[in-house]
């Protein structure tokens, strides 16, 4: 067995120094990556109305990520519009049970969008109690959820929520489901 020199000794050191500062910076370049791709744009409302009606910003970052990316002037291919992608229609019902102003160009101002879309995803979650069923809801409507549980196509508890019939819905909850986990991961 050879006999382990000073200098072998320090090369050996230098080497592992060397690795742990590589791993190091690969985990800050992970993290600022993260950062960067799970931004956190409108934090002064998202905080506000999370705080107001009792849902994890994490969830409402989550949301806006999967909706339209942070822009607040996006329309969906079905008119949904704003950072929560909010149908004109359910937008005004909120407004008006919550006291807010709303009209066809406000609808677009990112506090007026947060708001509305929290107080939405928050009456979800307590219609529902269950966290996935919510974001059904929210993605494919109150009414096709209660339909699918009615016909026993998805479980209340939301046991089985893999077996949501609409393509678009089932890949739309797991990947809120996704980006919430790695929201709270960064927060």
């Amino acid at each position: 067995m050879k006999k382990l020199t000073n200098k072998g000794f320090a090369k050996g050191l230098k080497l592992l120094i060397i690795c742990i500062v590589i791993i190091l910076l690969m985990k800050v370049v992970d993290i600022l990556i993260q950062k960067i791709l799970y931004k956190k744009d409108y934090s002064e409302y998202v905080v506000k109305y999370s705080q107001e009606y009792d849902v994890d910003e994490e969830l409402i970052y989550a949301i806006i990520k999967a909706e339209s990316n942070f822009n607040p002037t996006a329309v969906s291919i079905s008119n949904a519009q704003g950072l929560m992608q909010l149908m004109y229609s359910t937008a005004q019902e909120v407004a008006e049970n919550y006291g807010i102003f709303l009209t066809a160009e406000n609808i677009f101002d990112p506090e007026i969008n947060i708001n509305i879309g929290t107080i939405y995803i928050s009456q979800l979650m307590k219609k529902y109690q269950c966290l996935e069923l919510a974001l059904a809801a929210y993605n494919a409507g109150v009414g096709n959820v209660d339909r699918w549980i009615r016909e026993g196509i998805i479980e209340a508890d939301g046991s089985n929520i893999e077996n949501i019939p609409y393509k678009e819905t089932n890949t739309y909850v797991r990947k809120i489901l996704r980006d919430y986990k790695i929201y709270k991961e960064i927060a």
